[in-house]
């Protein structure tokens, strides 16, 4: 153990020691059951008297922090809980408390890791449908014929057959681009934050559909940016809004998510995403086109990528395979044009210098071999049984709840019967080990989400969906009185 020990300092060495191990303690990188250097060992090592090291550990004890066994040792006790000990007695830097206030408005998942918990908020889909042995097997491929070079940084741009791969797929779909206009990034989430990093600054103002996506909301209120909300309908976006919003606000980006919209599941029907593009280029605002789930259409017909109505390149485009092979993978892509594209290279070179090399050649090889579509027609037919079976038994055990209109994606959103808040109905939802997006965190303006909630379908089986609905609709019968 390197304790810095300062013989100059007026504080007892035994003092210093002892305090250097609280630290450790109370930070929790000495865990419990951990075993402290031994005596002789620790005074050898500091250069320090054997006395004075077992001052140190005998302070410690009286604190109740570590237990000295004769002939066994000294260790950290395991009964010692970090919450109990005294906030007011830690004083922080000033920066900190700055840094606590600044990201006091966020909203932070909960991490909560309970298997009896029938968790609805999930953002996800199901990993357990992934192909492990054949991912597994593009992965020896790749290393067995690339060796180090698949280990290593590569172009900051990404691994370029998967950059043509993904614009022939782009090109299925309308959006005709070339390698050079698509960027690999880690997901959706980071391309938007590079975009960001672009276009915005502190004070500045972005439109945001209401409610949207709550990393979104908090990766903008980070950066100290002001939010223009635009109303939603089963629609999408409310676009007549705009033209009064860019007058007021003078936005210098537009968010939107089109299809299957996160939360709503609402798609924006092709007169609106026409007029969209057109208003954004009239007056000169740049829009980020957040494509998570565009695949997953259970019903209905596929409408045009924004990207693919944008003439002129006032659009970006991001989307991800991690929504639809396994999230941990952290492959997704941004679609540029002109000198944007140039500038977001030189923001992922800044900011995060390249993405996994191995990772992306996996995803070329099992995205070339025509997995990915096979893999996507499955999810699409797993997912419109999940979601049937949250749409009847969300009616057989939510009874007042009115559900939005759901052809795509990963959830559904719905409303709540007059008088119930979620914020109350999510309190006995834990109790009776159900959880669900309550519709503050996807707003804006918090206060305006109370009577709404998203429920993800596709991440559980029909049974464990059927019983978590039951859960619910115990839970809502409470929070109704």
């Amino acid at each position: 153990m390197r304790i810095p020990l300062d013989r100059e300092d007026g504080q007892p060495l035994y003092r210093q020691i002892s305090g250097y191990i609280r630290r450790g303690i109370l930070a929790g990188s000495l865990v419990p059951e951990s075993r402290l250097p031994a005596v002789r060992a620790l005074s050898r090592d500091l250069g320090v008297n054997r006395i004075t090291v077992e001052t140190a550990y005998a302070e410690l004890e009286a604190e109740g922090l570590v237990d000295m066994r004769v002939g066994s040792g000294t260790f950290v006790l395991p009964s010692y809980v970090q919450s109990e000990i005294c906030p007011a007695r830690r004083i922080w830097p000033d920066w900190q408390g700055m840094l606590r206030e600044h990201m006091s408005g966020l909203s932070f998942p909960d991490l909560e890791s309970d298997p009896e918990v029938v968790r609805f908020n999930s953002g996800l889909g199901d990993s357990r449908f992934f192909p492990m042995d054949e991912f597994r097997k593009v992965m020896r491929d790749v290393l067995r014929r690339q060796g180090t070079e698949a280990l290593e940084s590569g172009d900051v741009r990404g691994h370029e057959p998967l950059r043509r791969n993904i614009a022939s797929i782009l090109g299925s779909q309308g959006v005709q681009v070339g390698a050079g206009n698509i960027l690999i990034t880690s997901g959706t989430q980071q391309s938007l934050s590079f975009a960001a990093i672009a276009l915005l600054r502190a004070g500045d103002t972005v439109v945001v559909e209401s409610p949207t996506y709550a990393g979104a909301l908090d990766m903008f209120r980070s950066m100290g940016v002001k939010l223009a909300p635009v109303p939603m309908d089963e629609h999408g976006m409310q676009v007549g809004r705009l033209e009064a919003l860019f007058r007021e606000h003078a936005p210098k980006l537009i968010y939107t998510i089109p299809n299957f919209q996160n939360p709503t599941g609402a798609c924006m029907s092709g007169p609106r995403r026409r007029r969209l593009v057109a208003l954004a280029a009239q007056h000169g605002i740049p829009v980020f086109e957040d494509d998570y789930v565009g695949d997953l259409r259970y019903e209905g017909l596929a409408q045009p990528t924004l990207k693919s109505l944008d003439t002129c390149g006032n659009v970006l485009y991001g989307s991800s395979f991690s929504k639809m092979l396994m999230p941990g993978l952290r492959v997704g892509y941004l679609v540029a044009d002109g000198p944007a594209y140039d500038a977001l290279a030189e923001i992922k070179r800044v900011h995060s210098l390249a993405t996994s090399s191995l990772l992306q050649c996996a995803v070329h090889e099992y995205v070339s071999v025509g997995r990915y579509a096979a893999y996507l027609r499955k999810s699409r037919q797993i997912y419109r049984v999940r979601r049937d079976a949250m749409l009847e038994g969300a009616k057989r055990h939510l009874s007042g709840v009115k559900i939005a209109p759901c052809t795509g994606g990963l959830a559904c959103w719905m409303e709540l019967p007059e008088g119930v808040s979620c914020t109350e109905l999510r309190k006995y939802a834990l109790k009776e080990r159900v959880d669900f997006t309550p519709g503050p965190r996807v707003y804006p303006y918090p206060a305006q989400g109370e009577s709404f909630m998203r429920l993800n379908f596709a991440a559980h089986s029909r049974e464990t969906t059927g019983e978590g609905l039951q859960r619910l609709g115990r839970a809502m019968e409470k929070a109704a009185g």
